[in-house]
């Protein structure tokens, strides 16, 4: 169920009825260092609660708050999502990070995706936790006028917020990259975790071992 704060519900209605007719995009951003079933179930309830026509899924090319021991190379992160999202249709990689290359700020991404393609509105996916760390995003009110952000719902955050945030309520899927990897490296499966084809190209490459 979609819940938007009181205080922004009139501004999150007029913005929706102003871009009624362009493409709604979500885009879900991060390490994905691996991507897992949770990363699926957040794009595919968002999608379909706020009737999105795609997702996509933006790995980054530098994670900036990740140990660099531990986050693998881009190329290997990329196929991983790519095997992920192959059977739905609605979900589509993203490279913009990827091809650009080091640190990237949100506000620059979604500017190039805006300028590049007008005809898109974009809804930006963020974890209920990430919600109150909004002020401090860099150009977080020019940010603002190019997403439209989605806060996936979590036990024990707030839903409130000083910015219009959609907020939409997702199954609790106790599942963390984190925890993918250190299953792996202790030897332990993680089959039901992570879609069988990123289980088959961690095995393959030999990825997250001493």
């Amino acid at each position: 169920m979609v819940k938007i704060s009181e205080q922004t519900s009139t501004q999150v209605a007029t913005q929706m009825q102003a871009t009624a007719k362009k493409r709604r995009i979500g885009i879900l951003g991060g390490t994905f260092n691996p991507p897992h079933l949770g990363h699926l179930v957040i794009a595919d309830q968002v999608a379909t609660q706020l009737g999105l026509d795609q997702v996509l899924f933006m790995p980054d090319a530098e994670p900036p708050h990740v140990d660099r021991k531990l986050a693998i190379p881009a190329v290997d992160r990329v196929a991983m999502v790519q095997a992920a999202i192959k059977d739905n249709p609605r979900f589509k990689l993203e490279l913009t990070e990827v091809q650009r290359g080091g640190k990237s700020y949100s506000y620059d991404t979604m500017l190039q995706l805006t300028r590049e393609h007008p005809e898109n509105q974009y809804y930006f996916i963020i974890g209920g936790d990430m919600v109150a760390y909004l002020p401090k995003w860099y150009r977080i009110d020019d940010l603002l006028k190019l997403v439209q952000f989605v806060g996936v719902c979590r036990q024990g955050f707030t839903r409130e917020s000083p910015y219009p945030v959609l907020w939409v309520d997702v199954p609790s899927i106790g599942i963390s990259s984190t925890m993918i990897r250190d299953q792996v490296r202790r030897g332990q499966s993680v089959r039901y975790l992570v879609p069988t084809m990123v289980d088959l190209y961690i095995k393959e490459h030999l990825l997250y071992r001493d």
